[in-house]
């Protein structure tokens, strides 16, 4: 924290986090309250992973040539006039939160491979970098777990066009404070950056090759999980809709604990084991979740999930940051970006279906499993020698 550019880094962060998690309790309640279709509240949700499809690989390509601090802020500026449409939305024009979805989450996949790329040239690929995810990472455990809440509270009182005024002030801001960092990454080549080379990069080096299969493979589990936890929480817990919220506090508190002790957990253990054992942890905890008799030892359950997770998700985001090399880091990191999102699409369009064949209980055990099985796929295929976690070109 003594860092003036990492400073403003985790302040721009944690400020439109805040009005991030906002966000998403307000638009699926908003597209609810004006069509009163799951449909149409599923379709808002499904739209969120198309720009980080579709375009993520050309932004990192465009992000190794760029000023990042640059492309952040502006991408903020977007995200705030994204935002501002929906206060536009009825009814009749419902198509406009659905553009504002598009877009925001568009200006998204521009910011999140930028800060990435940035963060090691702000706090070095040392023992900084692992500080640095990790102070990220208890910020934003504390904001998953006190903004959900905050945001029904804001729906209830003031309304959707108050939570969205402090989204749009919420981005304005980081932008505002993205601007005065003066850190500058220096590309170690005039050569324009080429698409592939990114997706090169990443299978023939083995470590990200190995990353990217295993954390690919466990999070289209995890998207499963998660498409399926209000019908779990209603169906099976035969508990009313708003538990969902205990929950994801719960999950919440469980990446406050993780991410407090990462730094730490990498210290016990390689990388490979440190990914695979998180995943194996993880997916332990989704079996007692969805096996829970009730309500207090699903939340328990959810606090062993974020535990757990929390670490996993700190111990690839910096292995990435330090193995990728420093030119490509926009492009590899939109790469994996992009896998992030067909996870999810795959997983939440998968698991309902597969509810429809199976049944909900069989389902939830099975996507389980299947997260189970993430952790021997990371043994095989992430090294687990220290030295093939170097940079490379």
């Amino acid at each position: 924290m003594r860092n003036r550019d990492f400073r403003r880094l985790w302040l721009s962060g944690a400020v439109s986090g805040i009005g991030s998690w906002l966000l998403v309790v307000a638009i699926p309640f908003h597209v609810f309250a004006l069509t009163g279709s799951a449909v149409a509240t599923g379709l808002a949700l499904a739209l969120e992973a198309l720009p980080a499809l579709l375009i993520g690989p050309w932004a990192g390509v465009l992000l190794d040539r760029w000023d990042l601090t640059r492309a952040m802020w502006i991408a903020d500026l977007a995200s705030a006039a994204a935002v501002g449409l929906i206060l536009f939305a009825d009814r009749d024009r419902i198509w406009l939160i659905y553009l504002a979805i598009l877009l925001e989450n568009t200006a998204t996949t521009v910011f999140r491979p930028a800060s990435r790329a940035l963060l090691p040239t702000v706090v070095g690929t040392g023992d900084e970098l692992a500080k640095a995810n990790a102070i990220n990472a208890v910020t934003g455990s504390a904001i998953r777990l006190a903004a959900p809440p905050l945001g029904a509270l804001l729906l209830a009182g003031p309304g959707i066009t108050f939570v969205l005024a402090v989204d749009i002030a919420s981005y304005l801001s980081s932008a505002a404070i993205i601007a005065t960092v003066r850190t500058r990454r220096r590309n170690a080549t005039a050569e324009p950056p080429r698409l592939r080379e990114g997706l090169r990069v990443t299978v023939r080096h083995r470590a990200l090759r190995g990353i990217l299969i295993g954390q690919t493979f466990f999070l289209t589990a995890n998207a499963g999980l998660t498409a399926l936890l209000v019908p779990f929480t209603v169906d099976r817990l035969d508990a009313p809709g708003y538990v969902v919220g205990y929950l994801i506090s719960g999950l919440g508190a469980g990446y406050l604990i993780g991410a407090a002790l990462s730094t730490k957990a990498a210290r016990l253990l390689s990388t490979r084991d440190l990914l695979a054992a998180t995943q194996l942890a993880t997916a332990a905890a989704y079996l007692a979740l969805f096996n829970a008799p009730g309500i207090a030892t699903a939340v328990a359950a959810a606090v062993l999930i974020g535990f757990p997770g929390s670490i996993l998700l700190i111990t690839a985001e910096t292995t990435i940051q330090r193995t990728a090399p420093s030119e490509m880091l926009g492009r590899v990191g939109a790469l994996f970006f992009a896998a992030d999102s067909l996870a999810l699409l795959v997983g939440a369009l998968a698991a309902p279906a597969a509810t429809i064949l199976l049944g909900l209980p069989v389902t939830l055990n099975l996507l389980a499993a299947l997260a189970v099985l993430a952790a021997p796929v990371t043994l095989v295929a992430v090294p687990g020698h220290p030295a093939n976690f170097t940079r490379t070109r």
